[in-house]
């Protein structure tokens, strides 16, 4: 599916209860990894010994992890939890009824990519070491929300703002329709006005 070197595959099946030993998960939690995941495998390991890219200062390795849901889609907390149980940063491919979606955490921030068929479902894997392997990677997943400029984590400061003026935008143009008096209308839309200047200058 993503065309990586025969040298990264691991084709090992990672049992539930491994995960729900290494992490600290709430019952809650647990009962939605049960009944929400059919299975978990783990694909590839991309790591210096593995393929031709050096390690990185922080990334050391890239798990890749299969994910066979139940349903189109997993509640929010899953997979956060099971990052939380493996100690390296791991792309996971969720497939279901022959289409499948990418998650990557980058900066404690999960993003995710469209659902595809499993034959148009293709990444690149790009750069000099894994730390560039795994911000191009986030970047793709992220569906250029995180653009091209400066480093992951500035890049996720940046789309928070983006999205938290989004939010402040769109609960002001509600207001403005709502309003009745003019003077207020135009202090409102003043408001409006500095938010999407701001906006346009993330």
């Amino acid at each position: 599916m993503l065309g990586l070197p025969s040298s990264t595959e691991v084709n090992r099946r990672v049992a539930k209860e491994k995960l729900y030993s290494n992490a600290t998960l709430t019952t809650s939690v647990r009962d939605l990894i049960k009944d929400q995941i059919e299975s978990v495998v783990w694909r590839n390991k991309l790591a210096d010994s593995t393929i031709a890219v050096t390690a990185g200062e922080t990334v050391k390795e890239i798990q890749v992890f299969e994910v066979a849901v139940r349903q189109r889609g997993l509640d929010k907390r899953t997979l956060p939890a099971i990052a939380k149980a493996i100690p390296y940063k791991i792309l996971f491919i969720l497939t279901f009824g022959g289409e499948a979606q990418g998650w990557m955490e980058a900066a404690g921030t999960f993003y995710s990519t469209d659902w595809f068929t499993l034959e148009g479902f293709t990444l690149r894997f790009e750069g000099l070491n894994l730390d560039a392997v795994y911000e191009n990677l986030a970047r793709q997943i992220a569906g250029g929300r995180l653009g091209a400029e400066g480093g992951i984590a500035e890049a996720v400061d940046r789309d928070k703002q983006r999205q938290r003026i989004e939010r402040e935008i769109a609960a002001l143009e509600k207001k403005v329709l709502r309003e009745k008096q003019f003077n207020k209308q135009v202090g409102l839309n003043g408001e409006l006005k500095r938010l999407r200047k701001e906006l346009e200058g993330l």
